[in-house]
C-alpha cells in the first residue's frame, strides 16, 4: 500500500501520524484525572473537578482561534518565504494570549465567585470547585501562549511539535497529580497545580522548540516595533470571525448535554458514553485536518494551485478510507466497545439503541473536519463562521424532533450539524474553484 502513496500522501501521512497519535493523549488524561480523583473518598471531590475542568475548558476553546489562526497565517507565510510575516505569525498571537491569559489569572477571584454563582451548585460541589478554578485560572496565560506555539510550529510542518508537547505535558501532569494527590493528599488543589505546573512545563518546551526550529532554519526573532504592529486588523478580524465560530460550536455542544440531561438521568449517562466514540474518532481525523492547514497554508502562501488541489484530493481519499474504517469498528464491535466503557446491563441495552448513529458519524462528519483545515489554511474566516452558523440553525430546528423521537433526535441534530457544516464549506470551496478566486481574500 506504501508502494501505490503518491509524493503528496506521503507528505500528508508523514503530518498527521505525529498529530493523531499526540490528539489520543488528551482523552487519557482525562481518564487519568477521573481515576485518580475518583479514588478519593468522597463524591464531592471528583464532581468539584469535573465541573472546574468543564468551566475552564469551555473559556479556553473560545480563544481556539489563537491556535487555527496562528496555522493559516504562519503556513502562508511559509509558503510565500517571507521571514517577516512567519515572525509577525508568531508575536503578534502570542502577545494577545499573554494579554487575554493575564486577564484570567489577575481576576480569577470574581470570575470563580460569578460562574459559580449563576450554575448554582449545591454548596459542598461549589467549594470544592472553587478551589479547583481559582487555582487552574492562573495557567491561563501558559494555556493561551501555548495554542500560538503549537499553531506556529504545525505552520513551519514541524510535524513532531504536537506529539512532543502535548504527550511530554500531560506526562508530567500525570505524574505530578498521582504525587500531589495520592501522594501528598492535597485533592482537588494537588489536581489543579499538576495542571498549572504542566502548562508551564509545555510553554517552556514548546519555546525551547521554536527556537530550535528558528536556528535551524536560520530565521531571526527579533521583530521591531512597526512589524509588530503591521497587519493587526486583518489578525483581529480572522480571530474575530473563528471566536464566534468556536462560541457557536460550544453552544450546540452545551446544548447536546443539557437537552440530554432533561431525557433523564439514563440518557445522559448513555450519550456520555456514546461521546466516547464521536470523541475518539475526532480526535483521528483532526490529525488530517491539522495536515491539511499547514500543507493547504503553504500551497495558499505560494498561489500554488495544482498543489492545492493535489493537496485536497489526496486528503478526501486518505480520512475517507479511516473513516469508511471506523464506520466498520463502529457497525460491527459497537457493542463490545460499550460494554469495556460500563458494566452496567441497563445501560449497555439502552445505549444498543442508539449505536448506528455512531457508526454512520465518520462518514459524515470526515468533510466538515477537512473542509476546516482547509479554510484555516486559507484563513477565511469569514466563511467558516458562517457555515458554523447556518449548521447551528440546522442544529436548533432539528431539536425539534426531540419531543417526538426522544434521545434519537439529539443524535439526528448533531448529525444535522456536522453534515452542514460539511455542505456550506464544501459549497463555498467549489463556487471559489469554479470562479478562481481562492486565493484572492477579498472576494
Amino acid at each position: 500500500m506504501l508502494r501505490g502513496l503518491t509524493a503528496t500522501d506521503k507528505k500528508l501521512w508523514q503530518l498527521a501520524v505525529p498529530m493523531i497519535l499526540s490528539n489520543i493523549s488528551v482523552p487519557l488524561l482525562g481518564l487519568v484525572d477521573t481515576m485518580v480523583i475518583g479514588h478519593l473518598s468522597h463524591e464531592v471531590f471528583l464532581a468539584g473537578v469535573a465541573i472546574g475542568s468543564s468551566v475552564t475548558s469551555f473559556a479556553f476553546m473560545l480563544f481556539l482561534f489563537l491556535r487555527m489562526g496562528t496555522t493559516g497565517l504562519t503556513a502562508q507565510a511559509w509558503g510565500e518565504k517571507q521571514p517577516n510575516k512567519l515572525r509577525q505569525s508568531l508575536l503578534q498571537p502570542l502577545l494577545l494570549a499573554l494579554a487575554v491569559g493575564l486577564f484570567f489569572a489577575l481576576f480569577h477571584h470574581p470570575l470563580t465567585e460569578w460562574i459559580l454563582r449563576v450554575m448554582g451548585t449545591e454548596q459542598k460541589t461549589g467549594d470544592q470547585a472553587a478551589i479547583f478554578l481559582s487555582i487552574r485560572w492562573l495557567s491561563a496565560p501558559a494555556t493561551l501562549a501555548n495554542m500560538v506555539i503549537l499553531g506556529w510550529l504545525l505552520g513551519v510542518q514541524y510535524a513532531k511539535a504536537p506529539l512532543i508537547l502535548l504527550i511530554g505535558g500531560n506526562t508530567v501532569n500525570i505524574l505530578l497529580e498521582l504525587l500531589f494527590v495520592l501522594h501528598w493528599h492535597y485533592a482537588v488543589s494537588g489536581a489543579a497545580w499538576a495542571t498549572v505546573i504542566a502548562e508551564y512545563f509545555s510553554l517552556l518546551l514548546g519555546l525551547y522548540l521554536v527556537w530550535r526550529v528558528a536556528r535551524q532554519r536560520h530565521l531571526s526573532l527579533k521583530l521591531h516595533w512597526a512589524e509588530l504592529t503591521h497587519g493587526l486588523s486583518r489578525l483581529f478580524r480572522l480571530n474575530r470571525d473563528i471566536l464566534l465560530r468556536s462560541l457557536l460550536l460550544q453552544l450546540c455542544l452545551i446544548s447536546f448535554t443539557i437537552i440530554g440531561a432533561r431525557l433523564g438521568t439514563s440518557i445522559v449517562a448513555v450519550n456520555a458514553i456514546l461521546l466516547m466514540f464521536i470523541t475518539f474518532t475526532s480526535y483521528a481525523l483532526d490529525g488530517f485536518a491539522y495536515a491539511v492547514e499547514s500543507v493547504s497554508g503553504e500551497a495558499f502562501g505560494e498561489k500554488n494551485s495544482a498543489a492545492l488541489q493535489a493537496i485536497w484530493q489526496s486528503a478526501c481519499q486518505q480520512a475517507a478510507i479511516v473513516a469508511v474504517i471506523f464506520c466498520i469498528i463502529y457497525g460491527c464491535f459497537g457493542e463490545r466497545i460499550v460494554r469495556l466503557l460500563t458494566s452496567l446491563p441497563s445501560l449497555q441495552q439502552e445505549a444498543s439503541h442508539y449505536l448506528f448513529w455512531q457508526a454512520i458519524c465518520p462518514i459524515i462528519g470526515v468533510w466538515c473536519y477537512l473542509l476546516d483545515g482547509l479554510f484555516v489554511g486559507a484563513t477565511r474566516g469569514r466563511e467558516m463562521r458562517n457555515s458554523m452558523l447556518v449548521a447551528a440553525l440546522g442544529f436548533a430546528i432539528t431539536l425539534l424532533s426531540v419531543p417526538v423521537i426522544g434521545n434519537h433526535g439529539l443524535w439526528l441534530a448533531l448529525m444535522v450539524f456536522l453534515a452542514l457544516r460539511g455542505v456550506t464549506l464544501g459549497y463555498a470551496w467549489i463556487a471559489h474553484r469554479r470562479n478562481n478566486s481562492w486565493f484572492d481574500l477579498t472576494r
